[in-house]
């Protein structure tokens, strides 16, 4: 992953000056013991099944990912020129832990595993990315998933 500081000035600028969305409260809930967890994965690798429509750039929606995919069913379709995929072309639990999930399901560490999991392109812009997260929210609801792994890439 390139840092901030080897990045020209002008694209320094450009990225320091994105608009990041702020809040007036933050929402307290009060957190569940992890063997009661029913876990989602929510990724913004850029992962999608190979049926599915690639990725466009600066795209604020979602591809589903379900819980029993082949690895080799997903690619990445991360359009950044700064973004390495070794991690996800060497293991897919990088982006996607799923592999991690099923063994702390097996152990019960958590309580179980969701049978979808999300991935939205990651270096998109958050603001109309905000009704697709309020979809999925509802989807994840469906699932009756408490708990969600965030995995930004």
């Amino acid at each position: 992953m390139v840092r901030l500081e080897q990045y020209q000035e002008d694209e320094r600028r450009h990225l320091l000056d994105l608009p990041c969305p702020t809040y007036d409260y933050t929402p307290f809930v009060r957190g569940l013991t992890s063997d009661r967890a029913r876990v989602a994965i929510v990724s913004t690798a850029g992962l999608h099944r190979r049926s599915d429509r690639p990725f466009a750039l600066g795209e604020a929606g979602y591809r589903v990912i379900p819980k029993d995919i082949d690895p080799a069913d997903l690619v990445m379709s991360h359009v950044s020129t700064n973004f390495d995929r070794t991690g996800f072309q060497l293991d897919i639990n990088m982006v996607l832990p799923l592999d991690r999930l099923r063994e702390l399901a097996e152990l019960g560490v958590i309580d179980s595993v969701a049978d979808y999991h999300y991935s939205f392109m990651g270096a998109t812009d958050p603001l109309p990315m905000e009704t697709e997260a309020r979809n999925l929210a509802g989807l994840l609801k469906r699932d009756r998933v408490n708990c969600v792994l965030l995995v930004p890439v």
